[in-house]
């Protein structure tokens, strides 16, 4: 018998189981987890949800360590909320389909694409962002490592580089050259500082900082 051709929802599934088992195999091998949206769309689902919209509705959200709120479509992703709503402009927009990690954040410590996710589930988690890492006055010491590194030219993905950088630092704080990489396999640099954002981690690493 003839394979019958995927229909489209076949490939959809394909392509979405693929993708999970690409990128917790990329997480699993860093120490880090990198959440897929499709992911946090299922844990949105598994909670009590109040329906929402289409009008504006108050969020509120942990953000550094405070609760910040604005009122904002339910349908508003995490990335335009934090921009947009709270003016935190630390993660950028580029891709706008988390391709490209300029817009990483931390959720409870755990590493996501903040254009992939909707800002209302986020709700009772901690969002941590590169101005929660450090400021220009009181920087961390992976963001010190980076400018003594040179790791970065344009800047646009330093961002969202420092904060998966800092959860790989978090969770494994000896972190082989190897698992670097692959804790970074979801940020891109147009520059192509890669080298030097790995000897910035190395060197923070042997120093015992963050």
């Amino acid at each position: 018998m003839e394979d019958q051709p995927l229909d489209s929802a076949e490939k959809e599934g394909v392509s979405r189981r693929l993708f999970l088992q690409g990128a917790g195999a990329a997480a699993a091998a860093a120490g880090i987890s990198r959440i897929p949206g499709e992911v946090l769309a299922e844990e949105a689902r598994s909670r009590e949800i109040t329906e929402l919209g289409p009008e504006a509705e108050k969020i509120t959200l942990k953000v550094n360590g405070s609760d910040k709120s604005a009122a904002a479509p339910p349908s508003t992703t995490l990335l335009d909320f934090l921009r947009n709503d709270l003016g935190v402009t630390g993660p950028k927009r580029v891709c706008d389909r988390g391709s490209c990690g300029a817009c990483t954040v931390l959720l409870d410590g755990r590493v996501v694409d903040s254009c992939s996710m909707l800002a209302v589930d986020a709700v009772g988690k901690e969002v941590t962002t590169v101005e929660g890492i450090g400021t220009p006055d009181n920087l961390s010491q992976l963001q010190k490592a980076f400018i003594e590194k040179d790791a970065l030219q344009c800047g646009f993905c330093t961002p969202g580089m420092v904060v998966a950088c800092t959860a790989i630092l978090n969770e494994n704080p000896k972190p082989t050259r190897d698992q670097i990489r692959d804790g970074l396999c979801g940020n891109l640099c147009r520059c192509g500082t890669y080298q030097n954002i790995v000897e910035a981690v190395e060197s923070v690493s042997r120093t015992g900082g963050k």
